[in-house]
């Protein structure tokens, strides 16, 4: 409760800071008033990979932000995913490894839905920083896609990266950055996830990432 709290907090201020800065500077004048982004990686699952592999996350991510002033842009995420094995298994500890083995997978699969609020600050040029809150409700299937369980999640994400922004009248951008996670309240797994689950961390660092975007 502490930590979700402290998170909570921490964004609300972010906000806070964001809505006073935009009253200050409501003279400025941007160049586009909103855009909408997802992660590269949404259309190349659909097209590329198979829905129903047993590893398939099936992610589906989008992003609708306004930009309020030159620096601070606040938005909506909307987000599903599906969990074959348990998040917190990071780089160092023989992720891909783990994958080929399948030895940490789940005896089934979660699925991850949730509508979260993000809070986007340009610090210089096009470097910024990013932080979301998305609460998640989580639907636990084993293996025959039987559901044997539900649960909630509320996951952060924490982002670093580089807006480019190129075309005509600058309305298409990539987002090259680096991803770090950290979540919190899922305690309800069926016997099995959970047994799995508490193996691992429950946050994720250093992911690198690439978001597709238009501003209109």
């Amino acid at each position: 409760m502490k930590s979700l709290l402290i998170t909570l907090l921490f964004f609300c201020t972010l906000s806070a800071f964001a809505q006073t800065n935009s009253l200050v500077n409501k003279e400025t004048e941007v160049t586009h008033k909103y855009r909408v982004s997802l992660p590269y990686f949404v259309p190349e699952g659909l097209i590329v990979d198979s829905w129903n592999d047993r590893t398939s996350t099936r992610h589906l991510e989008l992003h609708i932000k306004r930009n309020l002033d030159n620096k601070n842009i606040i938005g909506v995420k909307f987000a599903s995913w599906r969990l074959f094995q348990p998040m917190g298994i990071t780089w160092w500890d023989g992720l891909l490894d783990k994958i080929d083995t399948e030895s940490e997978f789940y005896p089934g699969h979660v699925l991850e839905r949730g509508i979260g609020i993000t809070y986007q600050r340009i610090l210089w040029k096009g470097l910024f920083a990013t932080v979301e809150v998305l609460p998640q409700f989580q639907t636990y299937k084993d293996l025959n896609g039987d559901k044997i369980g539900n649960d909630f999640k509320l996951y952060t994400s924490y982002h670093l990266g580089y807006h480019i922004a190129f075309g005509k009248k600058k309305r298409f951008f990539i987002e090259p950055q680096i991803n770090c996670m950290y979540w919190m309240l899922d305690n309800n797994a069926p016997y099995g996830f959970k047994q799995l689950d508490d193996k691992w961390r429950n946050y994720f660092l250093f992911e690198p990432q690439i978001y597709l975007g238009v501003n209109f």
